[in-house]
């Protein structure tokens, strides 16, 4: 007597039944990728749907973007900052946000030792950004030793440093060229802006389950005039 498999298979058989062809994924994504006339183009849309989910954007240089940093802690009444101080960027803010009375803090001792105070004292978290998607508005963050994804999911205040040359039209272009196939973290953060939640009510709020602010200093390359981005 067969069974429920044998019947399935003979069905296939009769029907003469052939493997799908596989699909042409890089010819797929190409055509379904979005394409803009300009790299200014590619920036605007970036940024309006970042901006569009309450994510703040500022046009920086690499000369200039710890200013700015400054600028943002002040506005917000900063009193601390946690900084990945083993990386080039982290050390740089240090050096800058010292001076203007900010604490600097690190994480230089195991989380359990001091989880209250970093869930409960921490004012901001700052990070860098691996890379961009325009299409959607989102940033790639790689959560490493140096700056654990904890850094920019816990503190109210996310600020991130955005290197604007890396930024990809498509999350699948993201995933080809930053070579994710051949080795990721344990987490990769896709980030668009500050938590928020309409769970409650239905009535939208922000810093629920995480950041309330998300702040983002990109950084532009020399030849974008960032007037040619203002809407």
């Amino acid at each position: 007597m067969s069974n429920a498999r044998d019947n399935i298979l003979a069905k296939l058989r009769k029907a003469a039944a052939t493997p799908m062809q596989e699909p042409d994924t890089e010819a797929y994504y190409e055509e379904m990728s979005p394409h803009w006339d300009s790299e200014e183009g590619r920036l605007k849309h970036w940024a309006k749907t970042m901006r569009a989910v309450k994510t703040e954007i500022y046009w920086v240089r690499r000369h200039d973007w710890v200013q700015t940093l400054l600028k943002v802690a002040a506005e917000k009444g900063l009193r601390n900052i946690l900084l990945p101080l083993k990386t080039e960027h982290g050390q740089e803010a240090a050096q800058v946000v010292q001076t203007a009375g900010i604490e600097v803090k690190a994480f230089d001792r195991p989380i359990e030792d001091w989880k209250d105070s970093f869930f409960n004292d921490i004012d901001a978290g700052f990070t860098d950004v691996r890379c961009g998607i325009a299409q959607t508005g989102t940033l790639m963050l790689w959560p490493s030793e140096e700056q654990p994804r904890s850094q920019s999911l816990v503190p109210p205040v996310h600020i991130c440093l955005f290197d604007t040359t890396k930024m990809y039209n498509d999350f699948y272009s993201a995933m080809q060229g930053e070579r994710m196939v051949e080795g990721m973290p344990t987490n990769v953060v896709l980030v668009s802006g500050p938590s928020k939640t309409a769970d409650i009510q239905l009535t939208l709020a922000y810093g629920a389950h995480g950041p309330r602010d998300m702040v983002v200093l990109a950084v532009l390359p020399e030849h974008i005039d960032p007037s040619d981005l203002d809407e």
